[in-house]
This record gives C-alpha cells, structure tokens and sequence, in this order.
C-alpha cells in the first residue's frame, strides 16, 4: 500500500477510530512522507518536534483559506477559530497569547489543586450513588466532561449553571478541526459556534456591567484598552479557551482511564503510589494521546527527514504517530509509565505549545489518583464507544461499573508540579 493510500485509510471511519495501524504503515515509507499534491504527513517524533518548533512552519492565514476555501468567512466556525490564537501567526498570536497567560501560570495552577481534589471527590461520591447496586454508570457524563468543564468555566467566570450548555455545542464546533470535513458537518458546526459566540457576547456584556475576577473581565478590559484586543478577536479567544480548556483534558480523562483498567498491575502500583501520578498521566498522554494531528504550512522551502518541503506545503503532524515513534520510545505500544525520557508531543511544542498543558496535566493527575482510591473496585462495563474524530480521540461513552465507595483520605505527597517545558 502506498502513502496516499495508507493516508486514505487513515482519513476513513475505521482510521479515525483506530489510527495506530496506519501510523505504522506509514511510518515504514519514512518519517516524513507525501501523501498527495503538496501534502505531507510527518510520523517521526524528532521530526514533528522539529517542525512544530520551525519558524517557518506556520498556521493556517487567511491567504491559504481564501486560497482553499473562498467562503471561509461566511462560516461561524471556521471565522471564529481563524480569529484566535489557535489560528494566528506571530505577531498577533504572541499578542492574543500573553493576554490569556497570567490565567495559566504554574503558581496560579498549583494553587487550584485542592479545588480540583475537591470537585473530583464531589463527582466519584454522585457516580458512586448512581451506580449503587451494579447499576453501569458511563464516565464521560458523570466525571470525565463535569470535571474540566467546572474548572474552566471557573476560570473564564461562567457561571455553574451554564455548565451543561457547553457539551454539545463544543463537540459540534470542534468538528471543523478535523483534516477532513464535510459541508453537512460545517453546518453543525456553524451552529456550534453561533451558539457560543452569542454566549460569550452576552457574557461579556455582563462584565462590562459588573467587573470579576476572572479570565472572561481580563480580556474585555484588555479589549476596551482599544490597542491589545478586537472584538472578534476576544469573542474567538474567549470560544476557543472554554473549548480546549475542557475537550482536550475529559479526552484525557476517558482514555486514561480505559488503559488503565485493561493494565491492572499498573492501576493497583498507582493506587498505593500517587508521587507517580505526574508519570502516568506522561504516560498515558504518549500512549493513546487527546490530540492525534495537528497541521503547518510551509513559508519557504525546506528539509525535514530527508525529504523536501516545497514552499507552500501543507503539513500533517501526526503528534499520536510520533509518541509511539520506537526511535524515541521502545515497545511504543507497550503502556510503560516508567519510561526513560517521557516528554509527548500531545500538547505540541514551540509557539502553539498548549496554554493549559499544565492544567490538563494536573486534572488528571488529580483525577486518576482520585478515583483508583475512592473506587478500588472501578471496572469497564460493556462496550465503550469511541467518537468518529481523529484530531481530538475520545470516548463518546465509556461505561463502567463502580463498587463500594472508600472514604476521602490523605492521598499522599502532592501529585507533582503543573509546570510546563514547551
């Protein structure tokens, strides 16, 4: 099989369910291989390290989307995610960037740690009454979304009621990330973003009235400065923050979780052990990573892994391909959280490195500590079923059963730092 086709199957329903196998057959063609008219798909760990860091690879601007998609800008989704950092060049991406940062400051995340315990404690004691009795009790609605949606919408000043709103319209909106989208898959998404950009206009309406301490007044007030922020762009960033701050980590969550029950030995090693909880969830972000892709384009041309990237190409960075690169990691399949040299490409590296990276890595940190503690019987139960997506790879639901409830105790050192090396 031939790139181009190996890239077919990786792009079908069964690719996006189950990714890995044609990773490795596209990695036997190389680290870096096209796969169509200036496409190209990168599966080496040092060679999607060293693009992600290029500055020369850049995001998608608006030139390549008038060149690709006239009518991008009739598209909610698709203007909204181009009008934020996640779709922005240096300078504006470093402007829009540092605006947010002061939210996701190591300091500032250690120091929300007793409040995530606190709120994961909160959702295994209502799963632990919702599944009395044997009752299956699906973890994604019951912890693996409420969890991160309550500490972002913490964060950016939604209030707790809202929460709920969110879940469907992230999951509709995020479908414009994937390589490959159909129009009936951009008019849900377009719904999704309609829904969110009024949301955080009406938000934003009420900060300006009453001023708070969080995210969502921070940018209005770097917006209302008149020199820092667009309205467009504080509205994007604003989506895109409430978005990622929680589909990336309950994606983490779901899978950590199912590799974690099918590795027993490893769950129980963890349950006695929490110090280790900052390599596990290393671990477990390498092995079956939130994120699978991400995409550059070429400002000049270049080399990367023997081969040439003409100007003007369109990168795939296969970031689920390089974790289980075996020049970087023997036995990739194998789930070891004891693995020397354990740095994943999940939340990318350079410029776009991930905001809330150390966020992320401390809910589950906090979570999975949690929950093999407080549920020692926890267990799969039925099938699982995985969302058809390849960029963000989750469970749609993930149904498990889980036991006698143990009481809160003292859950050992704290579970490590929330610090983040781009």
């Amino acid at each position: 099989m031939d790139p181009a086709e190996t890239f077919a199957t990786l792009m079908s329903p069964e690719g996006r369910l189950d990714p890995y196998p044609a990773y490795e057959r596209l990695r036997a063609h190389g680290p870096v291989v096209q796969t169509g008219p200036g496409l190209y798909a990168v599966t080496g760990y040092a060679e999607v390290d060293e693009l992600l860091r290029d500055p020369r690879m850049r995001v998608s601007d608006d030139t390549w989307r008038d060149m690709m998609l006239p009518q991008w800008r009739d598209s909610p989704a698709l203007s909204t995610i181009a009008r934020s950092m996640l779709e922005t060049n240096p300078p504006d991406h470093s402007r829009m960037r540092r605006l947010a940062a002061g939210a996701f400051t190591p300091r500032r995340i250690a120091a929300m740690r007793d409040v995530v315990a606190a709120q994961a404690d909160e959702l295994i004691e209502a799963m632990a009454s919702a599944g009395r009795a044997g009752r299956p009790v699906d973890f994604m609605a019951h912890f693996a979304y409420p969890l991160p949606v309550a500490v972002i919408c913490a964060l950016l000043g939604v209030p707790a009621v809202d929460r709920p709103l969110f879940r469907r319209w992230a999951a509709d909106l995020t479908g414009v990330l994937e390589p490959e989208i159909t129009w009936d898959d951009l008019v849900v998404a377009d719904a999704g973003a309609t829904e969110l950009v009024g949301y955080f206009t009406e938000l934003v309406a009420a900060r300006r009235r009453r001023p708070a301490d969080d995210l969502t007044t921070a940018l209005v007030q770097a917006h209302d400065a008149g020199d820092r922020l667009t309205g467009d762009e504080m509205l994007a960033n604003l989506v895109v923050l409430l978005v990622a701050g929680f589909e990336t980590t309950t994606n983490l969550l779901g899978n950590g979780l199912a590799v974690l029950l099918a590795h027993r030995r490893a769950a129980d090693v963890l349950r006695q052990h929490p110090e280790h909880a900052p390599a596990y969830v290393d671990e477990l972000l390498r092995y079956d990573s939130p994120v699978q892709l991400t995409s550059r384009t070429s400002s000049e041309t270049l080399r990367a892994g023997g081969v040439l990237l003409p100007a003007g190409s369109w990168v795939l960075l296969l970031l689920g391909a390089a974790n289980r690169d075996p020049r970087r990691y023997p036995e990739p399949a194998r789930f070891d959280p004891w693995r020397a040299l354990l740095s994943p490409l999940s939340f990318g590296a350079g410029p776009h490195y991930c905001l809330g990276a150390g966020l992320a890595r401390l809910e589950g940190q906090v979570a999975f500590t949690r929950l093999l503690r407080r549920l020692p019987a926890l267990a799969l139960s039925g099938t699982p079923r995985r969302r058809s997506r390849l960029t963000l790879r989750g469970y749609e639901t993930l149904p498990v059963t889980v036991g006698e409830l143990a009481p809160v105790a003292d859950h050992g050192a704290p579970v490590g730092t929330a610090t983040d090396t781009p």
